[in-house]
């Protein structure tokens, strides 16, 4: 369930004459840029942008770019986005970073349905002139190329379907690749990257009722290379992708210096989606509410515009 509360009164024109005022002049509203954005949904903050830009002939977007500054312009950025968009910018930014972020393109790929993906790589396309696929093949090497670029270009089956002897004989081919410590075997890419969601399910249950120990906990071990690693975001991100997104949060909020990114990215893509589900599950584990540390770990209009998403007033 999300955390959103979006306004049920709602005119785009009227929203629009707000933000136009919050940034005009000397100094900017920020407070009035939050009471509005953090309460719309997706479809509410397009009409906004149209409006806005139907009303004063520039771009919304561009104008809080210019307008906002530090972890809140950067949160409010990816807030405002149309999804699809938001995406295709978090990819692009892992994937130009000195070393790829690949556990986000792991959360783009394996988390989105297969329309979803697809209304990414469309987008990704028209904003950088580039497939996604080709970027990626660019900026990474070896196994973790082979991985990745077989993650996003799959349209996985959507069904509810299972095959419980696939099920079995997957089981077992990825259960002697970890034992002979073959984590690059063409098969583990193929049966990760292709097989529905649901069909990797019954995999995976069938692994731990085999092997009485669950194949994310099998995969890592003390010398994990990063291949390893990656391949244990794939397999939590399909798997169970609420528990994923609470450890990336606890460990974003826990580690020496907060980290904003991981933490702005969790928030602003699950706010309509799951986080409230996200919010229990922190909660259960660390016996404080996610909102509460959040509020402790930031600052400012960036804690105001987090916490407002989550679900509460600052």
């Amino acid at each position: 369930m999300a955390t959103l509360i979006a306004s049920e009164n709602f005119s785009p024109t009227e929203d629009a004459e707000v933000l136009r005022r919050s940034v005009k002049g000397w100094g900017t509203d920020e407070k009035a840029v939050i009471s509005i954005l953090a309460h719309r949904n997706a479809a509410q903050r397009y009409e906004i942008r149209l409006a806005y830009e139907g009303l004063y002939r520039e771009d919304l977007i561009k104008r809080l770019e210019s307008e906002l500054s530090g972890d809140f312009e950067k949160a409010v950025y990816r807030w405002i986005l149309d999804p699809t968009d938001r995406y295709a910018v978090l990819a692009h930014v892992a994937i130009k970073k000195s070393e790829t972020d690949y556990n986000v393109i792991v959360e783009i790929s394996c988390t989105l349905s297969p329309e979803e993906l697809l209304a990414v790589r469309r987008a990704y396309q028209l904003r950088y002139k580039h497939s996604l696929e080709e970027d990626l093949a660019a900026h990474t090497t070896g196994d973790i190329r082979k991985l990745l670029v077989a993650l996003v270009t799959t349209y996985r089956y959507d069904g509810g379907e299972i095959n419980a002897k696939v099920a079995k004989s997957e089981a077992d081919i990825l259960h002697d690749a970890i034992k002979d410590k073959a984590f690059n075997h063409e098969e583990v890419i193929r049966i990760l990257s292709t097989r529905s969601k649901t069909q990797l399910m019954a995999t995976f249950n069938r692994y731990r009722d085999d092997h009485g120990i669950s194949i994310s906990k099998n995969l890592l071990d003390d010398g994990a290379d990063d291949f390893q690693k990656a391949l244990h975001v794939v397999i939590r991100c399909l798997n169970d992708p609420k528990k994923y997104f609470e450890k990336v949060l606890r460990q974003a909020i826990k580690r020496a210096g907060t980290d904003e990114d991981a933490l702005t990215r969790v928030i602003v893509t699950r706010a309509e989606r799951d986080l409230k589900d996200i919010k229990e599950l922190y909660y259960k584990k660390n016996s404080v509410h996610l909102e509460h540390a959040v509020a402790k770990e930031t600052s400012g209009d960036y804690k105001a515009f987090l916490v407002t998403l989550l679900g509460q007033e600052d």
